[in-house]
């Protein structure tokens, strides 16, 4: 399929025309430097100019990037009348883009009316954050009435390049904690943890966070509140955070990063002042999420100013040896991304975390969302629902653990089979002990294994007074402590305590029948009964030796209201975290 892409940013308008098969680009094009005052006759010129040269190629689909979604949209969409008027609404959550958005749509659909349409997300990646993340610290009612919630942006960008960050260092991105840094006119952070955006520095609109071209990033809204009070109105305040500030505002030498370095270096104080405040932020984003992630495995810079800017790029890397990150001058100095090497390390090689280069394409990324979106009409519903069961909390011992809670010569003894083959309750029941409370009765779950690992749910997490990680079973690495009491004794564990991440046991010829593989993150919907409910980020885990089953915690099948018996349909998969392409998946019926 022949997918045209129009990628319209804050100052730009890229466009390609992709073999959504090969990957392979058939044209392209762009316009940079878009006035920010006269956008709307600037990108209807220039949008005319680029329709013009698409005029007479194969054209199978339109892709376009949509920087605001809302709450209401969770993936790449074909866009209607309905899905167009939603955009424009959004526009006053960004201002600088899902106007621009909308008039590349118009004009897109009037040159190629017989084609699909697809609008694809900046804000889709970061929709399943944390709600610790996205939630602001103001009356929720408040919050729920104006949309007042972390979004987050960028989104594409972020996915694409923790994907090829993950090729790169030979790992799945599933076991990786990455901070990204889209730097361009636009630029934001985002710490991505085993696949999924966990905190990113963008908010309700796209103003939040980093120093940008034209955008002041971080602000105290008392400063605000401060030009509201000065006889400022909403309009003027708009244009002056928006189209003012950032490094334009304080560099008073435009908004492009390579000529304010050319006006530093020549001496000139306001320019040197924008280059040093726009590093310190970064650097300052990169700490705080490496905190947020319990540790960081690699930081990938991104964008126009990541990819390019090699002076830009010592400041905001230098001096984290402490967090094992170790800069080297010499490849930083070197590095070329292109689309053979979309890849470069600019760490030693002795760095405990890597620091990499890497050429972001959200083009490619747009065009293969859009294929499969204009393909899902063709898809064929074949696959049973999917029973669902609820897993109480529990735990998982090593033969050393169970040894000093029970005795020396004693062996779990088995309750009743669950379902899973090969797996059976114990009678043998622990008490878990937290900072804050303490859980008696906790039922083992056998055979032993090579790790401990308890699983409770968030409901247990607030009463035994612990941060406990959403992990996928296995993964205890850095997860949370807990003390374990048994009859002959107690242990304290280091690490172990999770809550389980949303899962699917599968065959390898359920897998098949489904459409899926082994790791994949599905939706499953939940309808007809008391709560329709969907759930997000649902692994899917494929063995021989499983046996077809959704396992949910308590909170989770409390808040569908499930029942004995109850059934889910699967509907949809992420992209996939290594390659960076939507595999759609074959709906449950």
């Amino acid at each position: 399929m022949h997918v045209l892409v129009i990628n319209c940013g804050s100052s730009s308008i890229k466009y390609r025309l992709i073999d959504s098969v090969s990957s392979k680009t058939v044209a392209e094009g762009k316009r940079e430097r878009l006035s920010a005052k006269d956008a709307q006759a600037a990108y209807k010129a220039a949008l005319a100019e680029i329709l013009a040269e698409c005029k007479g190629r194969q054209v199978d689909a339109v892709g376009h990037r949509v920087v605001h979604g809302g709450e209401h949209f969770h993936e790449a969409v074909r866009i209607d009348d309905q899905v167009l008027a939603r955009i424009r609404e959004l526009g006053a959550l960004a201002p600088l883009h899902n106007p621009r958005n909308a008039l590349a749509i118009d004009a897109a659909r009037a040159s190629f009316p017989e084609v699909a349409h697809v609008a694809v997300f900046d804000t889709a990646f970061h929709l399943r954050m944390p709600r610790r993340a996205r939630t602001y610290a103001v009356d929720p009612e408040l919050a729920a009435d104006y949309g007042i919630k972390r979004f987050g942006f960028h989104g594409t960008s972020h996915a694409y390049v923790a994907g090829k960050a993950a090729e790169f260092l030979g790992r799945p991105s599933a076991e990786l904690r990455i901070v990204s840094l889209h730097l361009g006119a636009g630029a934001s952070a985002c710490a991505i943890e085993f696949g999924h955006s966990t905190e990113t520095s963008m908010g309700v609109t796209p103003l939040e966070g980093l120093v940008m071209g034209t955008r002041a990033g971080d602000l105290d809204p008392g400063a605000i509140l401060a030009l509201v009070r000065a006889g400022k109105s909403a309009t003027e305040i708009d244009d002056i955070l928006n189209n003012e500030s950032g490094l334009k505002g304080l560099s008073g030498a435009g908004a492009d990063l390579r000529d304010i370095e050319t006006r530093a270096a020549q001496g000139d104080d306001r320019c040197r002042l924008a280059v040093n405040v726009y590093a310190h932020r970064a650097r300052k984003y990169i700490g705080a999420y490496a905190a947020v992630m319990g540790g960081v495995d690699a930081v990938v810079l991104t964008g126009g100013v990541g990819e390019n800017a090699v002076a830009m790029r010592r400041r905001i890397l230098q001096r984290f040896d402490f967090l094992g990150l170790s800069f080297d001058e010499d490849r930083n100095a070197d590095a070329r991304v292109s689309e053979a090497e979309p890849a470069v390390r600019i760490s030693a090689d002795a760095s405990r975390v890597t620091a990499l280069v890497v050429k972001t394409d959200e083009e490619l990324m747009i065009a293969r969302q859009t294929a499969a979106v204009a393909g899902r009409a063709n898809e064929v519903a074949s696959a049973d629902p999917v029973p669902i069961a609820i897993s109480g909390r529990h735990l998982h011992l090593d033969a050393a653990t169970f040894a000093a809670l029970f005795g020396e010569g004693a062996a779990p003894t088995r309750y009743r089979d669950i379902s899973q083959p090969g797996q059976y309750a114990c009678a043998e029941v622990v008490n878990l002990v937290g900072p804050r409370g303490r859980i008696d009765g906790v039922r083992l779950i056998a055979p032993l294994r090579r790790a401990n690992q308890v699983e409770v749910s968030r409901t247990d997490e607030f009463a035994l007074g612990v941060d406990a990680p959403i992990r996928d079973s296995g993964k205890t690495e850095g997860s949370a402590p807990i003390t374990l009491e048994g009859p002959a004794g107690s242990v304290h564990l280091k690490e172990g305590l999770i809550c389980a991440k949303r899962h699917i046991h599968m065959t390898p010829k359920d897998a098949l029948e489904y459409g899926v593989r082994n790791g994949d993150e599905v939706e499953v919907a939940l309808n007809g009964g008391p709560r329709d409910l969907t759930f997000g980020d649902v692994l899917i885990r494929v063995s021989p030796n499983y046996k077809l089953e959704m396992h949910l915690d308590t909170d989770e099948g409390n808040a569908a209201e499930l029942s004995r018996g109850a059934h889910g349909e699967l509907v949809f998969a992420d992209v996939d975290g290594a390659s960076g392409v939507l595999r759609t998946k074959r709906t449950a019926r």
